[in-house]
């Protein structure tokens, strides 16, 4: 029987989320620095027509250069829900400026985007939904149906949409 949320005892992931994450590339110690830094000259670069303007911090440019450029697929039935693959590209969110900054204003922290929700098997311009990192690392997703907490960290985060967990609904204030 297998236990879907057991953790591997060589990485930090679940052993479900882990073999998602190495099918994709990723590995221990990854870190695609030069990736991250192009991402962010690219968003700080960009102003909307309104003028609202990407925020670039530790947290966003970290997870971009650990996560940066991963197709993640997940394996097998949610949990909860169907899981969702990912597409790690802040670029997803280059557009969503003001969308951002809105999220940061109710959150009181700054907001960058972190990737996006794809379906399986789908196109990554197929996105569903838009990642978003703040500056403490949290991790939420903005879609059409409204704005969710997926989990204090990437890890987190990740073993919620991989695994098909019920993420959190973000409550209006």
């Amino acid at each position: 029987m297998s236990v879907p949320h057991a953790r591997s005892s060589a990485t930090r992931f679940p052993v479900a989320v882990d073999a998602v994450l190495r099918d994709a590339g990723w590995r221990p110690g990854r870190w695609e620095m030069q990736d991250a830094e192009v991402w962010a000259d690219t968003l700080r670069a960009h102003v909307a027509p309104g003028g609202h303007e990407h925020a670039v911090f530790p947290a966003a440019v970290e997870a971009w250069a650990e996560f940066g450029g991963l197709h993640l697929v997940p394996r097998g039935p949610g949990r909860d829900l169907a899981p969702t693959g990912l597409h790690l590209d802040p670029l997803h969110g280059l557009y969503a400026a003001r969308t951002l900054a809105d999220l940061g204003r109710a959150l009181d922290s700054a907001v960058a985007p972190l990737g996006a929700e794809v379906p399986v098997g789908g196109d990554p311009d197929d996105a569903t939904g838009l990642l978003a990192v703040d500056a403490e690392g949290r991790v939420y997703c903005l879609d059409h149906t409204g704005d969710w907490f997926l989990g204090q960290d990437a890890d987190a985060a990740f073993a919620t949409l991989l695994t098909g967990l019920l993420p959190a609904r973000l409550a209006r204030t």
